[in-house]
Parts: C-alpha cells; sequence; structure tokens
C-alpha cells in the first residue's frame, strides 16, 4: 500500500541530527551550517518506489550543487531487505555517491516527520525547509519517464535563493517501517 508525504510545513528548521554512514562515520546537521543547503531524502532498498527511480537520483544529484544524505528509518530487524549491507549494495548499485544514513532508533525519521520512501525534504542555507515532495511525477507503473524534474527545479530555486513555487507534487512510496 502506498502512502503520501504529510508535506510538512515549509519554513520549517531541519531536526538536528546525528547519524552513522554505512562505515560508521558520523554526520550531523551541523555539519551542513555553511550553507548552500540540504537534501534529505528517506530511503530503503526494498521499496519499489525507490527502486524504481534510485538509478536518476544518483545521476540527478551528482548534477547539483547542494549536498545530500539518504536516510534508511526503516525496521532492518522487520525488513532485512533494509539492513546496512543491502543498503551498501543499493548505494553501489544506484551510483549513489552521497552518504547513506542509519537511523536505528527511528528518532530522526520521526523528527522530520518522514512517512514514505522515497520523501524528500530540502532545505535552503539556512536550514529551513524550501522543498518537500516528489521527484518527479513518476512511479512504478504510471509509464511517467523518471526525470527528476521537480527535485532539480527545487534545488535550483534554492541554489539561487529563490523560494520553490508552490504546491508542491506529494512524494508517493511505501509507508515508513516503524517498530511497534
Amino acid at each position: 500500500m502506498s502512502v503520501q508525504s504529510l508535506m510538512v510545513p515549509i519554513g520549517t528548521p531541519a531536526p538536528d541530527f546525528s547519524l552513522p554512514d554505512l562505515d560508521g562515520q558520523p554526520h550531523t546537521r551541523a555539519d551542513y551550517a555553511d550553507g548552500p543547503g540540504l537534501l534529505v531524502i528517506f530511503a530503503c532498498n526494498h521499496c519499489p518506489y525507490v527502486r524504481h527511480l534510485e538509478s536518476k537520483l544518483g545521476e540527478v544529484l551528482g548534477t547539483l550543487t547542494i549536498p545530500a544524505v539518504a536516510i534508511c528509518t526503516n525496521d532492518a530487524d522487520a525488513y532485512p531487505d533494509d539492513a546496512p549491507e543491502h543498503l551498501r549494495a543499493q548505494a553501489d548499485r544506484a551510483g549513489w555517491k552521497f552518504p547513506y544514513l542509519i537511523d536505528e532508533t527511528q528518532q530522526v525519521g520521526r523528527a522530520f516527520r518522514a512517512s514514505c520512501t522515497p520523501d524528500f525534504f530540502l532545505y535552503d542555507a539556512r536550514l529551513e525547509l524550501a522543498y518537500r515532495g516528489a521527484f518527479d511525477e513518476s512511479t512504478p507503473g504510471n509509464g511517467k519517464p523518471v526525470t527528476g524534474n521537480e527535485l532539480r527545479a527545487a534545488a535550483e530555486a534554492v541554489r539561487t535563493g529563490a523560494p520553490v513555487p508552490e504546491p508542491h507534487r506529494l512524494s508517493m512510496g511505501c509507508s515508513i517501517k516503524w517498530r511497534a
């Protein structure tokens, strides 16, 4: 069953976080405090919505000047395909050059109000939310090409200091797999 993003209000400050990447190196919000912004992507390995766009995501993010991190918040005990070794295989397969962080306690996912994978949160240079929504209009089976155009346009607006025009298309995907 697919769910949609919660559409956190524009201007909301990025929640504080400190999470390890796949190599155990910590990444924090403070690492990105000096601009030019930050893209936070809630992702996982098992979700067909993420798999649908993962290669194009790697390609598009390779062209952006705004740093990005992916965060896996899913319960890897219940969904073993989302365990770190499988996330590493996904990052390699998709050509992701950005950090993939593990939110084992799920506190960061809750702080961001992430609801689905993929769920995109783009913050401006002040780390205030400028865009939350979809990568583009493509979803598995709808026949529309995976382009990343909506996220790319939002990132360009953030890069130039302009507001991202609303409405933002809701991100749609698999629900975050929360622990009971």
